[in-house]
């Protein structure tokens, strides 16, 4: 038994779920906030069984997608320290970001 924490970006999250329920994970939804945009993300806890752990990587995998997006150079929170410039930058955002850790128990009560 695994315990999977996957970090996503909000956007994503409606279509992992959906995905996650289609497919019979069971998730458990907590709202996070990313460090480098500030942006809200979403951290879905998602106990899985051993055997299924690559079906539910490849499910967050395709449900995920890295983009682009153009920011202000102002809004990067100290990214660029000493840069001049104003001009707009174009950083990757969404994806996700998975731990997966061992379980000792599970108990459903």
């Amino acid at each position: 038994m695994k315990l999977v924490l996957a970090v996503i970006q909000d956007a994503d999250a409606p279509a992992l779920m959906r995905g996650l329920s289609a497919q019979h994970f069971e998730a458990t939804k907590l709202a996070s906030t990313g460090g480098f945009l500030r942006e809200g993300n979403t951290t879905l806890m998602i106990g899985v069984d051993d055997t299924r752990l690559d079906d539910l990587k490849r499910l967050i995998g395709q449900t995920c997608r890295s983009r682009t997006r153009v920011v202000p150079a102002s809004g990067l929170a100290g990214e660029h320290e000493g840069a001049n410039t104003q001009e707009p930058v174009e950083v990757p955002v969404g994806g996700a970001v998975v731990f997966v850790l061992g379980v000792q128990e599970f108990v459903k009560v």
